[in-house]
């Protein structure tokens, strides 16, 4: 493992496993329908294995590599799944392998030209690699999603790690050295109570750096408002907007 790899999750690994929002079952469907073989699936940087869930039906097997041991510890077991711990920037798949490559919320943490020298080298000529991102959220409460804003920008803003800026972009302005491929629009969505929003945030690693920099939660600024708006029986509809970006192996690395 890299000494450098920026551990933000291993501290927080049964948060992400437990409120972290599910990626929709249309998104993989597309991505299945877009290989033309179903041998083998990457998952790069998996941490306990979100995407994986979505991809262990629909490939005969899945490999599923994360720098952080935490993070792989939590996920489920499944018999086609294969678990490595191992960087981004270093995979121990063979070359010309993998049917399809996927990172889902992670790309914005590794050296990009190492890892899209590896992606190249393990992708089988024609496979796919597909990077998605999600950011900011909304409910169907102005008030709320205000409030959700002000803890996003102002409260822990200060916090975020400068790799964040790449998600805020949805990676538009990454260099992209593969044959892109239009993709639909997908949305992510969670009927959440109050009490599942607030680990979501705890998830954060803007959060984590905030109580580790002040001493103290700083989820506790807009738990008063959140009590406000937000009934302790009641469930919200949250929606976050999936940012994805995918690509074909062609003949030369661009």
């Amino acid at each position: 493992m890299s000494s450098s790899f920026p551990d933000h999750f291993s501290a927080v690994a049964d948060a992400y496993a437990d409120f972290r929002p599910r990626y929709p079952d249309a998104l993989f469907d597309w991505l299945a329908a877009a290989v033309d073989s179903r041998r083998l699936a990457l998952d790069v940087a998996t941490g306990n294995g979100q995407a994986v869930a979505g991809l262990v039906d629909r490939f005969e097997r899945v490999l599923a590599s994360d720098a952080s041991a935490g993070q792989l510890a939590r996920m489920p077991a499944w018999t086609n799944v294969e678990t490595r711990c191992e960087p981004a920037e270093q995979l121990s798949a063979a070359d010309d392998c993998v049917d399809l490559l996927t990172v889902a919320q992670a790309l914005h943490w590794f050296d990009h030209p190492r890892f899209f020298a590896e992606a190249w080298r393990v992708l089988r000529p024609g496979g796919l690699i597909a990077a998605w991102c999600y950011q900011q959220f909304a409910s169907d409460d102005a008030a709320l999603d205000l409030v959700l804003e002000t803890y996003y920008h102002d409260v822990v803003g200060a916090y975020w790690p400068p790799q964040r800026a790449w998600v805020e972009q949805g990676y538009a302005t990454l260099d992209w050295p593969f044959a892109e491929l239009p993709a639909p629009a997908f949305t992510l969505e969670a009927d959440w109570s109050r009490a599942q929003l607030l680990g979501y945030l705890g998830s954060w690693s803007a959060t984590r750096l905030a109580g580790e920099a002040t001493g103290r939660d700083p989820r506790a600024a807009i738990v008063p408002a959140l009590e406000r708006l937000w009934p302790d029986d009641e469930t919200r509809r949250l929606r976050w907007p999936l940012k994805l970006r995918v690509g074909r192996k062609g003949m030369n690395l661009v």
